[in-house]
């Protein structure tokens, strides 16, 4: 799934112009950009958990020629699945039943393919 993606979700679940899903996205994670930046964890409840984990640094080497170099701290991000999506993906296939749209009649050809917003 891409941005534009959930973009036309946003478009055809909600009734929201493309301008206005556009920028509620860019909102969301430009958030979750700023409070991982600053060091913050994110959790999302019945998704997951966003984490900044801070590795120091420590004494490499290149492995063609052995030579030692500094390798400077850092710090990554590391994302932990909740429960309950964890759940979900591992549900047995003829258990597990596909997000439907609110309204099915509304931009969906019945052809198997998402709705596509317009403009998009």
């Amino acid at each position: 799934m891409l941005k534009s993606d959930l973009i036309n979700i946003l478009v055809v679940k909600r009734g929201v112009t493309q301008k206005q899903a556009e920028s509620t996205i860019e909102t969301i994670f430009d958030s979750m950009k700023d409070a991982l930046c600053r060091g913050e964890n994110i959790e999302i409840r019945g998704l997951g958990a966003f984490h900044v984990k801070h590795y120091d640094g420590y004494q490499g080497r290149n492995p063609k020629t052995g030579e030692v170099i500094p390798v400077k701290p850092k710090r990554g991000i590391l994302f932990r699945t909740g429960k309950e999506l964890r759940d979900r993906v591992n549900r047995p296939e003829a258990l597990a039943k596909p997000l439907e749209p609110d309204d099915e009649d509304e931009g969906s050809e019945g052809d198997g393919t998402p709705p596509v917003a317009a403009g998009a």
